[in-house]
């Protein structure tokens, strides 16, 4: 089956995409680029570097620009799905949706209005499980964004580690967090992987925080062989 990937480069999209490389062609990423960073549906921080991730990918990517508002997003959306289908001959939409039902069932109607199959791989999955799975089966992740207390500065820019995830385990304990971020509490940007044909390097970045919010920009990001 021809599939497309809703990609934003974070953990979760591109975890969807090493899954449905199993048994299935990935045809295409469909990234949408949100000018509202408080976007309902779309991952915002570093998207733009999207480009780059398909570069090593090897993946072809359709990238569509929305303005971020809350129901006319969705519009772009299915423009975007609609275009990704023409274009690539897809017969499915893949998400990297966990918990969010607001996501992942517009998706859905969106897939059903076109006649495709809508597929949810990481679905419902124990997120510290797959959090441990994503570091041993070598996907190098950075944290690119925090949102919620008791996230500081320290977390912008780090690796997704063992040591990390335990401790986003004893905060999802202490404070009913959702360890993935899920909740919206934190955002990643995956730098390498077994799927990855060239590994990416940050060369350059800055950081903005304040108030249990902030973000880790990429300024300048290279390709380097594997």
């Amino acid at each position: 089956m021809k599939l497309g990937i809703l990609f934003s480069g974070g953990k979760d999209s591109v975890y969807a995409c090493r899954r449905a490389m199993e048994k299935n062609e990935v045809a295409c990423l469909i990234t949408l680029i949100s000018e509202n960073l408080d976007s309902y549906m779309f991952h915002t921080p570093n998207i733009r570097h999207s480009k780059l991730q398909a570069e090593a990918l090897g993946i072809p990517q359709l990238v569509w620009h929305t303005s971020g508002e809350k129901e006319a997003e969705l519009a772009d959306l299915e423009a975007a799905i609609f275009a990704a289908k023409n274009r690539f001959g897809l017969q499915g939409i893949v998400t990297g949706a966990i918990e969010s039902v607001y996501q992942a069932a517009r998706v859905q109607r969106i897939c059903r209005a076109q006649d495709l199959w809508c597929f949810n791989p990481l679905w419902q999955i124990n997120q510290v499980d797959y959090l441990r799975q994503l570091v041993s089966e070598g996907f190098r992740t950075i944290i690119s964004g925090v949102f919620a207390y008791p996230f500081d500065e320290s977390w912008l820019g780090a690796e997704l580690t063992e040591e990390r995830i335990r401790i986003l385990e004893g905060l999802q304990k202490k404070y009913k967090i959702n360890p993935s971020g899920e909740g919206g509490e934190l955002e990643t940007f995956v730098l390498d992987g077994p799927i990855f044909k060239k590994r990416l390097n940050v060369l350059s970045s800055s950081k903005t925080y304040a108030n249990f919010r902030g973000f880790f920009t990429i300024d300048k990001l290279q390709l380097e062989d594997k």
